[in-house]
């Protein structure tokens, strides 16, 4: 599974709309309203790199209210989640 962080600029009178737009998408897991440069951070998950392009710039940048994004492909996932598991491995429940 690829992770790509999406920072995106909007038309500030349109935010909400915009970020359920966004989240409607099937590969997108969640949408961040945020404070800074970037109105909306959105979590793409696709299964291989070519389908970044299909969602990124096929769709969302195509939702109407959308000005621009910056876009930041994960190496590695680090998570409370994923250490819990690991430290689990071979304990009797």
């Amino acid at each position: 599974m690829i992770t790509a962080i999406v920072l995106i600029k909007t038309s500030v009178d349109r935010i909400p709309e915009i970020a359920e737009s966004i989240a409607a998408l099937d590969c997108v897991s969640e949408v961040f309203s945020v404070t800074g440069t970037y109105d909306l951070i959105a979590m793409v998950r696709v299964g291989r790199h070519d389908d970044l392009a299909d969602v990124i710039p096929g769709k969302i940048s195509k939702i109407p209210g959308v000005e621009a994004t910056d876009t930041h492909v994960a190496f590695r996932t680090y998570s409370q989640h994923d250490l819990e598991a690991a430290f689990a491995i071979g304990l009797d429940s």
